[in-house]
């Protein structure tokens, strides 16, 4: 039952929630990419939750983190005939598969991120937190895209398990070894990065994904000794106290 899940989903402090929907959505599997066409994951990835949460507000200080997902409308494809433009010039014929009619609730939370110590100064938890949610009753800082600029997303606010959805006491649905997410140089320090995967399980409409450093996560690393862009308060950011006044 989707009331039992929930009950065991903690909410914290400096949670968000919210709701994401659009027309289309395109999630892309990386295995159907080889070839040129796009075929979509059929639920929103942790890394494409993350981005739309960095679109509504995100500072370097802070690392967003995606704690679960709950899919309101039925999952449907639609196929597109699409002339994308080739690095030699020219279009060239692909077709992208696309969900359609997509919508969602998100919760998710911030942490601080640990590789950037020199930004201790603007750690305010509270201010960061009002500052998201007032961002996302605006519709986010930046434009929103559901997986791919294509795809314009919309965001508002809305309470984490509130409404009917589809697949509401539907049952377990499994989709999967599927992409997780990137592991930046910045966030998890080492200068190395890498791409993580999961068994992706649906219970009731509801996913729960594994943190980044998860025992389920399986992690490959593909390149090391990457650089870091670096962020200094009065260079090239200023302080939540300063971005709130």
């Amino acid at each position: 039952m989707k009331e039992d899940i929930l009950k065991n989903i903690i909410v914290k402090r400096n949670s968000v929630e919210l709701e994401v929907y659009g027309d289309y959505a395109l999630f892309s599997d990386p295995v159907t990419r080889v070839g040129g066409e796009k075929f979509t994951y059929q639920v929103p990835t942790y890394q494409a939750l993350k981005g739309i949460l960095e679109s509504v507000y995100w500072k370097p200080t802070f690392i967003w983190y995606i704690d679960s997902v709950r899919i309101l409308n039925k999952i449907q494809t639609e196929g597109k005939g699409i002339r994308p433009i080739k690095l030699s010039g020219g279009n060239e014929l692909a077709f992208y598969t696309y969900l359609k009619d997509v919508r969602y609730q998100v919760l998710a939370h911030f942490e601080w991120n640990e590789n950037r110590l020199n930004l201790a100064q603007d750690r305010d938890e509270n201010k960061h937190h009002n500052i998201a949610k007032r961002m996302l009753e605006k519709g986010g800082k930046r434009d929103i895209f559901l997986g791919t600029r294509e795809c314009q997303g919309y965001v508002a606010p809305s309470k984490f398990g509130d409404g009917e959805g589809y697949y509401d006491d539907y049952g377990e649905l499994n989709f999967g070894f599927i992409f997780h997410g990137f592991n930046y140089p910045d966030e998890i320090g080492g200068g190395k990065f890498g791409v993580r995967f999961f068994e992706c399980k649906m219970q009731d409409g509801i996913i729960i994904f594994p943190p980044p450093n998860g025992e389920e996560i399986k992690y490959r690393e593909i390149r090391d000794n990457v650089s870091v862009k670096a962020f200094n308060i009065d260079a090239n950011m200023i302080i939540a106290d300063a971005e709130e006044n």
